[in-house]
């Protein structure tokens, strides 16, 4: 390596960690007190359930880009009964846990089992 790329190198991290640091505390900045607007609040009330969907559906509809073309598949079920557990038990303390806990419980039985 030469001076140039040390140095190229060198400025690109300091440049990103200000930019790491300013977008990080520029909440913190401001003197005044800032809020955002009732619809961003409104939007804002749905990104954790949009970003679990985005992350899950793929997961449990798919296969190597692909949408499942059998219903002899260990994900489906899974996905099933973690889903009915969690509105069978919703309001109780356990029912994020017993909800992993069904959809594994039927997903490992139908993967092991029957080789689904």
């Amino acid at each position: 390596m030469n001076f140039h790329t040390d140095a190229w190198n060198l400025v690109t991290i300091v440049g990103l960690a200000l930019v790491t640091v300013l977008t990080r505390c520029f909440f913190f900045i401001s003197s005044k007190p800032w809020t955002l607007p009732h619809w961003i609040e409104r939007g804002l009330q749905y990104a954790p359930i949009a970003a679990l969907a985005a992350v899950i559906a793929p997961e449990i509809l798919m296969t190597q880009g692909q949408f499942i073309g059998t219903w002899q598949d260990a994900r489906l079920f899974a996905g099933a009964a973690g889903a009915l557990w969690f509105f069978w038990r919703k309001g109780a303390g356990q029912a994020i846990l017993g909800t992993i806990i069904a959809g594994m419980a039927v997903y490992l039985s139908l993967h092991l089992g029957l080789g689904w």
